[in-house]
């Protein structure tokens, strides 16, 4: 079952869910680059991209919680008009892979799709992408949620090329090969980092029902430290870089669909110290991690969205 517009989802979505249980949305790709695709100058070898959760861009920027993280915005380039897709989660996550949101915001969304998104994209030219997915159950993981790891944080596991062959299915791995990955200098071309819900902001991180907002954040700011220091500090990896640290939506915030969230760019090809006031959404940051690594056909609204450009130096 094909759908061309993104307008139409909504309206067939309960009617598709009831009638075809697990049937595969298939969505045209929108290749916004010049003479047809394929590649360009590629600015960096490698993009990795850490997704974390739920929290507002004033919570966040200047907090005594997140010192780590304010410290990486303070020394690197930060996106200051930047703002979600959607609410809940899953349509930012399919936005920042597909450039288009088939969910009709269900996160626990039971359809897969069939349409153009970075995977294709990626390995159409050659390159190399992985999912390091902390709390992933087992390699190659496509299943429902297993708390706290959960599948709708990781676009992968619906696309059906990935989840109908074993070779790409092995892209999808824990945030444990993360750290050997930098430690042996063999990250993919590209890089989509998600921590589990009890340290990416999202729910409190001894698995209390309720915390103050700070504990969350810290939880989250201490996994950034520990998982993302050795990286950042790996001159010869990150001359060839670029680390985006984003927040998947606001957590009060309604603001173009999913409200403001602060977004980092880390690496020795970023402006340092650079504040960016224009205005973005996911499918920039998807055309950006194409673009950098030189491939220059671009899923869904990738291709018209506004190019990042300005964060290079």
């Amino acid at each position: 079952m094909s759908y061309g517009f993104r307008t139409l989802v909504p309206l067939v979505l309960a009617s598709v869910l009831t009638a075809c249980g697990g049937v595969s949305v298939s969505t045209g790709g929108n290749n916004g680059a010049t003479g047809g695709g394929g590649t360009t100058t590629a600015a960096v070898q490698h993009v990795v991209v850490v997704v974390l959760e739920n929290q507002n861009y004033s919570d966040v920027v200047g907090s005594s919680a997140m010192p780590y993280w304010n410290s990486l915005a303070s020394q690197n380039a930060m996106a200051t008009q930047f703002y979600a897709n959607a609410h809940p989660s899953i349509g930012n996550y399919f936005e920042l892979t597909t450039a288009q949101n088939p969910t009709g915001n269900i996160d626990q969304w039971p359809l897969t799709f069939g349409g153009d998104n970075i995977a294709r994209e990626l390995t159409a030219q050659g390159k190399t992408w992985k999912v390091y997915a902390q709390s992933l159950p087992a390699q190659g993981y496509v299943g429902d949620d297993q708390y706290p790891y959960v599948k709708h944080h990781n676009p992968f596991a619906y696309f059906d090329e990935v989840i109908n062959s074993a070779t790409q299915k092995a892209n999808i791995v824990s945030t444990s090969q993360f750290a050997a990955d930098i430690g042996s200098g063999v990250l993919p071309t590209y890089s989509f980092v998600i921590p589990d819900d009890l340290h990416n902001g999202h729910d409190c991180p001894n698995g209390a029902l309720s915390c103050p907002l700070s504990d969350r954040l810290s939880a989250a700011d201490n996994w950034l430290n520990a998982n993302l220091s050795a990286l950042l500090g790996n001159s010869a990896l990150m001359a060839n870089t670029v680390v985006i640290v984003t927040f998947d939506e606001s957590s009060t915030d309604n603001t173009n669909g999913g409200g403001r969230v602060p977004v980092i760019f880390a690496g020795a090809k970023i402006k340092n110290g650079f504040q960016s006031s224009t205005m973005y959404q996911f499918p920039s940051v998807l055309r950006f991690s194409l673009q950098s690594v030189g491939v220059a056909s671009y899923p869904g609204a990738a291709g018209s969205a506004p190019a990042m450009t300005e964060f290079l130096k």
